[in-house]
């Protein structure tokens, strides 16, 4: 070796080494053997084969032959077992130098990056084994509640309306047989739309946020009538969105419920939606005047799964949640804007 390179050699982080064509090292930096645990002596008076994970060795071998070729080397990965029989993944480029019989060699130290990469691939097997059977519960969910809602809907259909005299009876039974169809009809669609997420991506289409909230007005409409909700709407300036139907109605079913679960006692829910196109960008803004939060104390748990900010025993912290990852999935965005007990604006941005 050239005398002017010994002190890059001897005083590089990485692992240096000249290793002849018989498979024996030849020269061994420090930093090679520390992370390896083993002297020159020891590393030189054996093959390297010996040293290279018995899992690794046939496919190092046929690398090396091609090295003897005169074939450089370049990213490979192997495993070395060390002395303390801790396993490192090294990181290959190798110069063959055919004249001396003898191979220049540099590897990097990976064995955090593979550890990084095992453990996202056990955390992304977890998170598909979760996700099917969540999907598989919906399913069984869905379908075990047809039939009662089915009955249900027979059983409204059954009562002869002439009989009843009270108005008000006629209209709350005229109510939930709405509420009965309109919960139907939105089961149906989820299941569709599962079913469809089996071989591709949501389907998208034009849909109108008028109708979209009359449909989702008319499966609440007991809720909204006896929380006494107003609604005040504006989608003149945005009237139609490239979206997934299902998902725009269970965002518009989510911030409503939420609205009026969170309502501020004694106050009537006051409901804002507006759609508009702004500095380009399509955008929806949702307000109410409920309870509002605190975003300094919980501003980054709102999307979160499983979080609460009140003591309502009927919140289970899915709403939310929901919301965010189905616009996030449509490319989307959305920002919060909340004060405690003056109300709280969702504002979502459109994916161009």
């Amino acid at each position: 070796m050239n005398p002017q390179l010994e002190p890059f050699f001897e005083q590089s982080m990485d692992c240096l080494c000249i290793a002849h064509y018989d498979g024996h090292f030849v020269k061994i930096n420090p930093a090679f053997m520390e992370l390896l645990g083993y002297s020159y002596e020891e590393l030189s008076s054996k093959m390297i084969s010996e040293f290279i994970h018995p899992e690794d060795r046939e496919r190092t071998a046929a690398h090396r032959e091609r090295l003897k070729n005169n074939v450089p080397l370049i990213n490979f990965e192997n495993r070395y077992v060390c002395k303390s029989g801790e396993i490192v993944w090294l990181h290959w480029t190798s110069i063959p130098m055919e004249r001396e019989q003898l191979i220049y060699a540099i590897a990097k130290d990976i064995t955090h990056t593979k550890k990084l990469e095992s453990e996202r691939k056990t955390q992304l097997s977890r998170l598909s084994e979760v996700n099917e059977k969540l999907k598989q519960q919906t399913y069984s969910t869905s379908h075990d509640l047809r039939s009662p809602l089915n009955n249900l809907i027979s059983l409204v259909n059954l009562i002869d309306m002439s009989k009843i005299e009270d108005a008000d009876n006629k209209e709350i039974l005229g109510l939930i047989k709405l509420s009965a169809e309109g919960l139907k009809t939105t089961m149906n669609s989820y299941i569709e739309s599962f079913k469809e997420n089996d071989h591709s991506e949501y389907h998208t289409e034009d849909i109108n946020f008028n109708a979209i909230f009359l449909k989702v007005q008319n499966s609440i409409s007991t809720l909204t009538q006896k929380a006494n909700a107003k609604f005040h709407l504006n989608f003149t300036g945005l009237e139609n969105i490239h979206f997934n139907s299902t998902c725009m109605e269970s965002i518009f079913l989510n911030l409503i419920t939420n609205s009026i679960k969170y309502a501020k006692p004694g106050i009537s829910p006051n409901i804002s939606i507006i759609s508009e196109v702004r500095d380009g960008q399509k955008r929806l803004t949702y307000s109410d005047n409920g309870l509002g939060m605190d975003l300094e104390k919980v501003g980054h748990r709102i999307f979160q799964l499983n979080e609460k900010f009140h003591h309502n025993e009927d919140s289970q912290g899915v709403g939310l949640y929901l919301v965010h990852s189905q616009i996030s999935r449509h490319g989307g965005q959305i920002e919060v804007d909340s004060t405690l007990n003056e109300g709280t604006t969702f504002t979502i941005r459109f994916r161009a």
